[in-house]
């Protein structure tokens, strides 16, 4: 079978909603390798132009807030609204291990087993960029096969939620009360990306606490400057567990869409985030072809060495290798 008929294939299956296609599909979309980089773009292409009425929601929150149990439950109630629903992570620091903090399947089980969800692990990538890059395009392909509420989770904290906040519409930032990060722990920047916060864990003898929180909450994003699209970032709480308040962020989800879709700024969001992926496109591709370079693979031991010993200034060293990329 020609790579052109393998590709129409494949697209045909991903409109069709066949799992094994998507797996394929999203695999070479992760694969470093050059041809299935190219078939992966044509794979891209065709799912780019499904029009396709869906929501993007990024969660995160600090490691033990109950992200697994929130995503695992509140899918559940997605699905039994008739939504279809894929579930995306960003992890970075699985870079480290070289395996994927979802891929021993342990997460989300009952999520995993409904025939209207969609559970993929993100690739353990060497960088951030990489790992955005591709969860930008398992987006595309899984509008393209009739999910319609994409949730983005981040596992690492830090720049994982920037990358996240570009790609997504709606930000979803989960706490906890009396954990002592109402306000520290969690980065400002990371509360004035958030449209809403939910208190997770709001059940039994902890709900004191949780009321507090809120308040507290409350309080400090009156401080904040108000958001471009007119959103006011809404505090709310909930018992992943016990499904209490699931309901409510659902709801408030649909008044933001509603809101920023009448005043245009959900579709300015949209075109922003195409025109991030472009950039972010591009520099990686920089960057892969500059360290693939047969003239710059072996010089740089030779110049790190240089480096790394002090004979050699950072910036100087820098400069020579660009001049020798750049002169082919």
């Amino acid at each position: 079978m020609g790579s052109s008929d393998f590709t129409d294939k494949l697209v045909a299956g991903i409109l069709a909603n066949d799992t094994t296609a998507l797996g394929k599909a999203i695999t070479l979309v992760e694969s470093t390798k050059h041809e299935h980089q190219k078939i992966a773009a044509q794979i891209i292409e065709a799912c780019l132009i499904q029009k396709t009425d869906t929501i993007r929601i990024g969660i995160t929150g600090v490691p033990g807030v109950g992200k697994s149990t929130f995503i695992e439950n509140f899918g559940k109630m997605l699905t039994s609204l008739d939504k279809k629903v894929a579930v995306l992570t960003i992890d970075p620091t699985s870079s480290l291990s070289k395996g994927s903090i979802l891929g021993d399947k342990t997460r989300m089980q009952e999520l995993v087993k409904d025939p209207n969800a969609f559970i993929r692990p993100s690739p353990a990538g060497d960088s951030l960029g990489g790992v955005a890059k591709k969860t930008r395009e398992s987006i595309v392909i899984l509008e393209a096969a009739g999910y319609n509420v994409i949730i983005v989770e981040t596992v690492g904290v830090g720049q994982s939620e920037t990358a996240v906040s570009n790609m997504v519409d709606f930000f979803l930032l989960l706490k906890l009360a009396g954990a002592g990060d109402e306000l520290q722990g969690i980065k400002r920047g990371i509360m004035e990306m958030a449209d809403a916060v939910a208190i997770n864990k709001a059940d039994g003898e902890n709900m004191k606490q949780v009321k507090l929180a809120e308040s507290e909450l409350k309080r400090a994003l009156h401080l904040f400057p108000a958001k471009e699209n007119g959103w006011a970032t809404e505090v709310t709480s909930c018992s992943a567990l016990k499904n209490i308040g699931l309901d409510t962020i659902w709801s408030i989800i649909q008044k933001f869409v509603n809101q920023t879709k009448a005043s245009g700024h959900f579709a300015a969001s949209r075109k922003q985030q195409n025109k991030s992926w472009l950039i972010q496109h591009i520099d990686h591709h920089l960057k892969t072809d500059f360290y693939q370079n047969p003239k710059i693979k072996p010089l740089l031991i030779e110049i790190e060495e240089k480096v790394v010993n002090g004979h050699l200034s950072p910036f100087k060293a820098a400069e020579e290798l660009l001049e020798i990329y750049r002169n082919g």
